[in-house]
């Protein structure tokens, strides 16, 4: 039976231990792990080739973090605090990036760890970063129920996959008590590239598309939450939230955009009404609902009358504004708009 590969083991605790061992650093590590100093050595190499670490001096050589950082590490989640991840794990290695690029790993790490150590009913919580070539790489992991089996048991959701719908809205938590169910909403949008992982379902959500993708992804016990962001980008926490606000002086969460594709199960067709009320599912909590109609190349009568003649009278405080719909959906969106208004009701916005 072949020996695991301990390399991950021995570069975590080289990085590490680095800052207190400069001269020492390969005895050290090689007595802590129980290996040969000619082992660690090699990572040793490895690491200042990936540039992770520096070496000053030949005859009694010193090391250094080089100017790519990583670090992978593993906590138990019983009593996990997020802001010790972050200020006592990460922001040591990574004090030299941007304010705005530190404000948003911040947020997402702290964000993602207090989802697993609150939601996830798991037994520990992995976290790991990569620092190199322009790019800031987080993974948030835990080994618990998964996030959208929780979510489908939570809403009582007839398919795992409408779990990613929901996700998409924002404003979702299990737990209204201690949770505002802002976080993932806010985060994946301040993010290049977001991605949740669990149970062979993906949610993603890529800055360069501005959409959520549902895709079939390995089947995996618990969730795995990517994030990526490019270490030169503009982007501030501020901003991202401020999109979503409803005014410069109400910062309340007013505004959704909701990828209406999500509302498809499988290969079907949206054409019910009971498949519209699916996607409405709690918009009303929102001023402004974008309804996103990407990729989506036909609707039902009864679906775009459920959406846009029957809640819109039901609900005249909320806003409905459909954008990227093709001719023949917004024939039928029009339709449902041009008897809403024979009733008296007001015509959504068209971008």
């Amino acid at each position: 039976m072949p020996r695991p590969d301990r390399s991950p083991e021995i570069d975590a605790a080289l990085l590490k231990a680095v800052a207190e061992h400069p001269q020492d650093l390969v005895s050290m590590v090689a007595a802590q792990l129980g290996l040969s100093r000619q082992r660690v050595h090699q990572r040793v190499q490895r690491l200042m080739a990936g540039n992770y670490l520096a070496k000053s001096g030949s005859t009694r050589p010193r090391y250094a973090l080089g100017r790519n950082r990583r670090l992978q590490r593993s906590y138990e989640r019983a009593g996990l605090a997020d802001d010790r991840v972050w200020f006592a794990d990460l922001f040591p290695l990574l004090d030299f990036l941007p304010r705005n690029i530190l404000d948003i790993g911040q947020h997402g790490v702290t964000e993602m760890v207090n989802n697993a150590v609150d939601h996830s009913g798991a037994t520990t919580v992995g976290v790991s970063m990569d620092c190199s070539d322009g790019c800031l790489r987080l993974e948030v992991s835990d080994d618990g129920i998964g996030i959208f089996r929780k979510i489908t048991r939570a809403l009582d959701l007839p398919d795992e996959r409408l779990a990613l719908l929901e996700l998409s809205k924002g404003k979702l938590t299990t737990d209204p008590q201690r949770h505002s169910g802002e976080g993932i909403f806010f985060t994946s949008r301040m993010f290049d590239v977001y991605r949740i992982e669990s149970g062979g379902l993906v949610f993603d959500h890529d800055m360069a598309y501005d959409q959520d993708l549902l895709d079939d992804g390995d089947e995996r016990p618990g969730t795995r939450v990517v994030m990526r962001i490019a270490t030169d980008s503009q982007r501030t926490a501020r901003a991202v939230i401020d999109q979503f606000s409803s005014g410069p002086d109400d910062y309340s969460f007013a505004r959704t955009v909701v990828p209406v594709r999500l509302a498809k199960v499988g290969d079907e067709n949206l054409v019910s009404r009971s498949q519209a009320k699916r996607l409405l599912q709690r918009v009303d909590r929102f001023r402004t609902v974008v309804l996103d109609f990407a990729d989506i190349t036909t609707v039902g009568q009864a679906f775009a009358d459920e959406i846009f003649r029957v809640f819109a009278n039901a609900h005249p405080e909320v806003e409905l504004i459909h954008v990227h719909a093709v001719s023949e959906v917004q024939q039928m969106i029009r339709r449902a708009e041009v008897l809403r208004d024979e009733q008296g009701g007001q015509l959504p916005l068209l971008k």
